[in-house]
């Protein structure tokens, strides 16, 4: 059983260490943190890595299962927007396209909603069954703890193998992006590039 805390169209790194494992925990309880993947991802787009990023309320919730995203801002018209600028010449964009829509459609309320909705897609288009679950109360003590690929900004200790992506004879190749870019270029062979990598060390 390991532990992760759900992010928008996770890193590479999160799936690559999700799908070696027979069980996941889920973290819902802990408090949001600034500067972590809950509410980004970054992309190849045509002028090198490019973030996308969810806004959120600023009100007086912590918890990361109570923050709510900011619907004023039409972020999900952008976010759509760039993925089609970025992948429409890609191998399986139209692949997949037509499943990702629903989830630029669809008004969420709730950050935690969006994210586990997108996971379930991932893992649908990966064809990877792994039991979840979501403990009421934070676990302080995880045996195997990767919470951490959650952070924006950690360094891995980590070889993230080439795989060719569309702009890469521009910018060269750029590792761990969004889980998104793999399957945009790798399709139904994703999980066999994902199985490959060695669990994060940090």
């Amino acid at each position: 059983m390991a532990i992760f805390i759900p992010t928008y169209f996770s890193p590479i790194s999160q799936y690559a260490t999700l799908v070696k494992e027979d069980e996941i925990v889920f973290e819902v309880s802990d408090n949001f943190q600034k500067q972590t993947y809950r509410n980004r991802c970054y992309i190849y787009s045509p002028n090198g890595k490019l973030l996308l990023n969810i806004p959120i309320q600023h009100n007086k919730a912590t918890a990361s299962k109570d923050i709510l995203i900011d619907n004023s801002v039409n972020w999900k018209k952008q976010h759509l927007k760039s993925l089609e600028t970025a992948y429409k010449s890609s191998p399986f964009f139209e692949f997949y396209i037509d499943d990702l829509k629903p989830i630029f459609e669809k008004e969420q309320k709730f950050l935690m909603d969006l994210n586990l909705q997108c996971h379930a897609l991932i893992m649908d288009a990966l064809q990877v069954e792994i039991p979840s679950s979501f403990p009421s109360e934070y676990e302080k003590d995880a045996r195997h703890d990767f919470r951490y690929l959650a952070i924006a900004k950690q360094k891995l200790a980590v070889h993230f193998p080439r795989y060719i992506q569309v702009f890469e004879d521009k910018h060269g190749f750029l590792p761990n992006l969004s889980i998104l870019d793999l399957l945009f270029m790798e399709g139904p062979s994703a999980i066999n590039y994902l199985l490959k990598i060695q669990r994060p060390a940090h």
